[in-house]
């Protein structure tokens, strides 16, 4: 790390190394999805004030809680996600694309979601929809959708179904270093990690609790997890869903990760309980009109989660003693906890996601250099985590259990 300097550093997670994938891709005769979605490494500047991509892709960046210590820019990288649904959803009940339509059916995916009875969303021509969205009994232009049975224009033949998306809905993660202009932490050009999954089967709840309850059943038999490996489309993680990886190679260039790689991103999006339909990102969006455009930490303050009383940040802070998994965050430490390792609650109120989760610009070069280093390696298999020093706490061996006699 010590042999990178600043300017150097600043440099590399300045370029885009996403635009040229596509085309590597061809060149290796690749199979599977390819990137499709233009001007993509520049961030925001891709997506219009409603968070649709300007290209005309269909793609839809929304603006969402990171999950605790996982993408906190604090702990080295920053990231976004944006969603797509089919055509159908996209076009009025003649097969037109229309904007207003795709707008619509987000929101009552959104609904589906967060449970919710109605919500607000960019404002749409409820013409384009052929249904009266906010119950007022007349056609006009509107800002609040209530719930409704099923979706809208192409799609009105499809149920809404709580907290599962329609077959055919497609992600796009992307993972980036941690940016730096100036004193601000933004999000840069270049990707550590494109991640892409698309679901590909709609299942009942039986179905799904039989899949549950499978997994149950390896862990007790004491099994590892098996994940059918489809080649170039990904790996099937076998709840619906196709999921692909692309990596840094050595040179910095993306690639498709390698099937030992790949796992990385397969636990999280199986049974694990925090998720929902093996998804994270969405159902933490910010709730109605405002969540929909490209991610900024700026816009969200520290909201609790259900049933809970204080942030979400707070309350991880307080139960986990520290800013990350590791409890090795030095600077989280120093800056929201107290002599005696106790919260300073009172410091933590109040603030925004960004205020808690941006690290200083030192600390961020500081992890960009300790991520490269793992690039030039390719040790991703060993880990991922841009750490400067060996955590303190973490068994460096773990003693053999003794039989019982």
């Amino acid at each position: 790390m010590a042999a990178i300097g600043d300017d150097e550093i600043l440099a590399y997670f300045g370029q885009d190394n996403y635009s040229p994938l596509p085309a590597r891709l061809a060149a290796q005769g690749w199979q599977g999805w390819v990137p499709d979605l233009a001007d993509y490494a520049r961030g925001a500047a891709a997506f219009d004030d409603r968070g649709h991509a300007r290209d005309g892709s269909g793609w839809v960046a929304f603006n969402y809680k990171p999950q605790p210590s996982t993408f906190w820019p604090t702990n080295g990288s920053t990231d976004d996600v944006l969603i797509r649904l089919p055509q159908a959803f996209r076009s009025k009940a003649d097969g037109t694309p229309s904007a207003d339509v795709y707008t619509a059916n987000l929101a009552l995916l959104e609904i589906a979601f967060q449970d919710l009875d109605a919500v607000t969303l960019p404002e749409v021509d409820e013409a384009e929809t052929g249904a009266d969205l906010d119950g007022n009994g007349r056609i006009t232009r509107t800002g609040t959708l209530l719930r409704r049975d099923a979706y809208l224009g192409a799609a009105a033949g499809v149920p809404l179904t709580r907290m599962l998306y329609p077959e055919g809905t497609e992600f796009l993660h992307s993972v980036r270093y941690v940016g730096v202009a100036g004193d601000e932490i933004v999000v840069p050009r270049r990707m550590k990690e494109l991640r892409y999954m698309v679901k590909t089967r709609m299942l009942d709840l039986s179905q799904i609790r039989s899949r549950y309850g499978n997994e149950r059943q390896e862990k007790t038999d004491e099994n590892l997890p098996r994940y059918i490996d489809l080649g170039d489309r990904g790996m099937d993680s076998g709840f619906g869903w196709t999921l692909l990886g692309f990596i840094e190679d050595a040179d910095g260039e993306l690639r498709p990760q390698t099937n030992e790689e790949q796992f990385f991103c397969r636990g999280c999006h199986a049974t694990t309980g925090a998720n929902i339909d093996q998804t994270w990102a969405f159902p933490r969006k910010l709730r109605g009109a405002e969540g929909w455009g490209y991610i900024d930490y700026h816009a969200m303050p520290d909201a609790p989660n259900l049933g809970e009383a204080e942030g979400e940040i707070l309350t991880y802070i307080k139960r986990v003693g520290g800013g990350d998994e590791f409890r090795s965050n030095t600077e989280m430490l120093n800056r929201w906890f107290n002599p005696d390792g106790t919260v300073n609650a009172a410091a933590v109120r109040g603030k925004t996601v960004y205020d808690l989760i941006a690290p200083s610009r030192e600390r961020a070069l500081t992890l960009n250099k300790a991520y490269r280093v793992i690039v030039d390696e390719q040790s991703f298999v060993f880990g991922r985590d841009a750490t400067v020093t060996p955590p303190a706490n973490v068994h460096a061996t773990i003693a053999a259990r003794r039989p019982v006699t």
